[in-house]
């Protein structure tokens, strides 16, 4: 089962014609992703600052299905979809009333204060693998 935030659409997210101005759906899944890691890999983007570390995007790619309108409650579901040394991959599908209205692969590469790729600690990358085993049905 993969991990799900909703999100209520704000006016704030929205260009005049009352729908979802596509930057905005960016920071929607960066939150998607920065709850992930404090809620499942007990990892959160707080601790990794204070430790000079951090988990930039490599790669985004996205796919617009639907338009999301103001008010609207969108349903984020993240899986992981790939776990390298220094990098993870998820896919986050965002819908509302049956219909998706994006699609988005990413990949995360896990760097030091320099930027430099560093491998996963083992707790992190346990937890990963745990959450990706359960997610595809593999208890």
């Amino acid at each position: 089962m993969p991990y799900h935030r909703v999100i209520q659409i704000e006016f704030n997210h929205c260009d005049p014609a009352g729908i979802v101005f596509y930057p905005r759906y960016f920071e929607m899944t960066n939150s998607v992703v920065e709850n992930f890691f404090a809620d499942v890999l007990g990892n959160s983007f707080a601790e990794m600052m204070e430790e000079r570390r951090g988990v930039p995007t490599a790669r985004l790619e996205v796919n617009f299905h639907a338009p999301s309108r103001l008010g609207e409650k969108l349903d984020f579901g993240l899986e992981i979809t790939r776990i390298g040394r220094t990098s993870v991959g998820f896919r986050i599908i965002a819908e509302a009333g049956g219909i998706d209205r994006l699609t988005a692969d990413l990949t995360l590469v896990n760097v030091d204060c320099l930027g430099q790729p560093q491998p996963w600690a083992g707790p992190v990358r346990t937890r990963m693998a745990e959450f990706a085993k359960k997610d595809h049905g593999h208890e």
